[in-house]
C-alpha cells in the first residue's frame, strides 16, 4: 500500500514514504549489515593484535578478554562516526545554510544515510553483546543509552530529517577512544604511567569540548532555528530531538566516568 494513502492526517508517514524509496531501503540494509560486519572484523582483529602489543592479554580472565575486544570495535566505530560526522558537517555543503533553499532539518544524502545505517549496525551489535553477556559488559545504563540511540538514529534515517543534529551527537563519540584507553591501561596495570596521565588530560579536554560545549551549541542552534525544528514531521520526532541527546549524554557520563 502506498505510504501516502496511510498518511492522511499523519504527515510524518508521507515524509517517510517519500524518503524510504526501494533503492534507499536497500542501501540502508546494506549499510546496517556493513556496520555489523565492521564490528565483527574489528572485534576479531583486536583479539589478534592485542597479544602482540600487550603480552599479558592471554593471562586475562575471559570476561576481561571479552570486554577488551568489545572496546576494540567500539573504539573503531567511535573514530569512524566522529570523522564521518565532521566531514559531513564541516567539509561538505550538505548543511550549509546558504547553499540550499531546503530547510536544514530536511537535508540528507546517500553519504549521511550510509553513516547512520552503519552506526545502527554498531549499536545493534553492541546491544546484542550486552544482552547476551549481561551484566558483564554493562548494566541498565548501557541498555538505556543504546536503546535511545537506536530509536533516534532510526527515526532520522527513515525520515531523512534532523540528520544535522544526529550527526552532531554522533560526533560526541570522539571521547570514546580516550575512555577505552583509560580502561586498557588500568587493566594492564599502567595507572601510574605518564600515558595514563596524558590520556586523562586528553579525555577531560575532549569531554569538555564534545559533550559540554558542543551540547551548549546544539541547544543554542535549535533555539535559533526553532522555526525549522518545529517542522520536524511529527510530535514524537520533535520531542525525541529535545530529550534523547541529553539523556544519552547523561547515560554515557554514568558508565564512562564513574
Amino acid at each position: 500500500m502506498d505510504g501516502r494513502v496511510l498518511s492522511d492526517g499523519y504527515p510524518g508517514l508521507s515524509i517517510i514514504a517519500d524518503h524510504a524509496t526501494p533503492s534507499n531501503q536497500i542501501r540502508w540494509l546494506i549499510a546496517v549489515f556493513g556496520g555489523v560486519i565492521m564490528c565483527k572484523a574489528a572485534y576479531e582483529l583486536t583479539g589478534i593484535i592485542s597479544p602482540l602489543i600487550f603480552k599479558g592479554f592471554n593471562k586475562l580472565e575471559n570476561k576481561q578478554k571479552l570486554e577488551w575486544k568489545n572496546r576494540g570495535f567500539s573504539t573503531f566505530h567511535a573514530l569512524f562516526a566522529a570523522i564521518g560526522s565532521v566531514y559531513l558537517l564541516v567539509f561538505t555543503n550538505l548543511f550549509d545554510e546558504h547553499a540550499k533553499e531546503e530547510l536544514l532539518v530536511n537535508r540528507s544524502s546517500a553519504a549521511s544515510d550510509t553513516l547512520l545505517g552503519m552506526s545502527i549496525g554498531y549499536f545493534f551489535s553492541d546491544l546484542a553483546m550486552i544482552i547476551w553477556t549481561y551484566p558483564t559488559l554493562g548494566g541498565v545504563e548501557y541498555l538505556l543509552h543504546h536503546g535511545l540511540s537506536l530509536f533516534a538514529i532510526i527515526q532520522s534515517l527513515i525520515s531523512g530529517q534532523v540528520q544535522f543534529y544526529i550527526l552532531m551527537v554522533l560526533f560526541t563519540e570522539i571521547t570514546t577512544p580516550f575512555v577505552n584507553l583509560r580502561w586498557y591501561l588500568d587493566v594492564a596495570g599502567k595507572k601510574n604511567s605518564t600515558l595514563y596521565l596524558l590520556n586523562g588530560i586528553a579525555m577531560f579536554i575532549g569531554w569538555l569540548g564534545a559533550r559540554v560545549i558542543l551540547f551548549v551549541f546544539f541547544f543554542y542552534h535549535m533555539f535559533t532555528h526553532s522555526d525549522q525544528v518545529k517542522e520536524v514531521f511529527y510530535p514524537m520526532g520533535y520531542y525525541t530531538l529535545l530529550t534523547v541527546p541529553p539523556m544519552t549524554d547523561e547515560a554515557t557520563f554514568i558508565f564512562n566516568v564513574t
